[in-house]
């Protein structure tokens, strides 16, 4: 079942070039990893066909959207007087590591089983996901972007796309993914630009105020974690590490309007926060600690962590086509004995809706010097975090191929206890819960979804 490259390309566009400043929004991402999607579209051609008609529009394509996002053409290096980091485009784009590396391969898998949501081995998904390449010249640093897209011959295509997450946040990733799909409908022919194009991304880097400093305070901080060593991690079990696989599940629209009925009805807050992303964390975060953490002491704290778009909490406001990060952390915590107890989804619930409405009262950027610190101090407790969201509408990515059987988060597999969340599909309006595991976990979670179903 093997993935075999069929070729290497270097997509280039003309577009802008030079440096551009990393912000207090930036930094924290630079030592992390790439956010890394795939998107399945059913394709019953044969390879033949995809490389003469599809693969070029792909890639003319890609170069058009690349014009309008011309800081992924880039990398990140150091600055020149070491006193950072910033981003880095050569103008033009071409040699010198202003393109983005197109990988070309044709798979013997079963593509069936890679788009379905039963579990999946998390190294037979790495195959179709392309890796970030490193620049090799006198600045050094690394290219933000890479993208791959495998063959199924006479089954399928997948589209992988990694994107480092110091360049931007899920919101900007899903508005280039869906720029470069609309290019790719008008390559095709039979839609205007004004209905297949989403609005161009908004490049300036300065609505990004930084008057106290947060950058270099965090990167400091960055510096000086490096020169002491990483926080102990968690306790590593004896043995060979288990194999991981990843599972989708879907929480029905019908689900989630019991589980917000509940949370209301228990609610000490007369009006609480209480939306569909709020209860499916709570419904996971239940299922994750039932599943994993069912032997750990009662006594203890258990810790969520997910983050808050602030485009539209800022003041003034950021346009939402802002390419970058502008994301906030969200820090919950409860109990492990009330997570762990029958009503531990709502309580969960009220927990993170709590302190999604202290944002309004506390300000979007309150605490923030206190933000990277509080992070670090939480890895050795094994908190549940949660990537992607419902309303970045990852399954409406079309390239004129209809829409994705199935769109999967590759990456939640670097970090343990993360869960993915998208939009459900199949017209139910639900939400579909992404999760890796190793086998045994994943077993328990599954049956502890299926249970906290039924009892709603």
């Amino acid at each position: 079942m093997a993935t075999r490259v069929l070729d290497t390309l270097a997509v280039a566009a003309e577009g802008g070039g030079g440096a551009l400043p990393l912000t207090f929004f930036d930094v924290p991402w630079i030592f992390t990893g790439p956010v890394e999607r795939v998107f399945f579209y059913p394709y019953p051609h044969p390879a033949e066909q995809f490389r003469a008609a599809l693969l070029p529009r792909l890639v003319s394509s890609l170069s058009a959207a690349l014009g309008k996002f011309y800081p992924l053409l880039g990398r990140v290096r150091p600055c020149p007087d070491g006193a950072g980091y910033e981003f880095f485009c050569p103008a033009g784009g071409g040699a010198g590591g202003g393109a983005v590396e197109l990988t070309v391969a044709e798979s013997e898998d079963d593509f069936d089983e890679l788009s379905g949501d039963g579990p999946r081995d998390v190294a037979r998904l790495y195959s179709l996901v392309p890796r970030l390449p490193v620049v090799e010249d006198e600045d050094g640093g690394f290219a933000l972007a890479a993208v791959q897209v495998t063959v199924f011959a006479g089954r399928g295509v997948a589209v992988g796309v990694s994107i480092h997450h110091v360049a931007c946040d899920d919101s900007s990733y899903m508005h280039f993914v869906k720029t470069w799909a609309g290019h790719c409908r008008l390559a095709a022919g039979g839609e205007d630009s004004g209905a297949a194009l989403p609005p161009p991304p908004f490049l300036d880097r300065a609505v990004i105020a930084d008057p106290r400093g947060l950058a270099a305070r965090t990167l400091d901080e960055m510096r000086q974690l490096a020169a002491n060593g990483p926080p102990p991690p968690p306790p590593v079990p004896a043995g060979p590490p288990p194999k991981l696989v990843i599972r989708s599940f879907t929480l029905a629209r019908g689900c989630i309007d019991k589980m917000k009925q509940r949370v209301a009805a228990d609610a000490k807050d007369a009006t609480p926060h209480c939306s569909a992303f709020t209860v499916a964390c709570a419904f996971a975060w239940a299922c994750l600690a039932r599943s994993t953490d069912g032997n750990a002491p009662t006594d203890e704290r258990a810790h969520l962590l997910f983050s808050v778009e602030c485009r539209r909490r800022l003041s003034p406001p950021v346009p939402q086509e802002y390419l970058g990060n502008c994301l906030r952390p969200c820090f919950v915590e409860v109990g492990t004995r009330d997570l762990l107890g029958a009503d531990g989804v709502t309580t969960a619930a009220a927990a993170i809706g709590a302190a999604i409405r202290a944002l309004d009262g506390d300000g979007v950027l309150a605490g923030a010097e206190g933000w990277f610190q509080k992070i670090l101090s939480l890895v050795p407790r094994r908190p549940m975090s949660v990537g992607g969201s419902p309303r970045y509408g990852v399954y409406d990515t079309d390239f004129g191929l209809g829409r994705p059987s199935k769109v999967e988060l590759v990456s939640i597999d670097k970090t343990p206890g993360t869960v993915s969340l998208a939009e459900g599909t199949g017209g139910q309006h639900g939400i579909e819960v992404g999760v890796a595991l190793p086998e045994a976990d994943m077993a328990r979670f599954a049956s502890c979804f299926s249970d906290g179903l039924h009892q709603l």
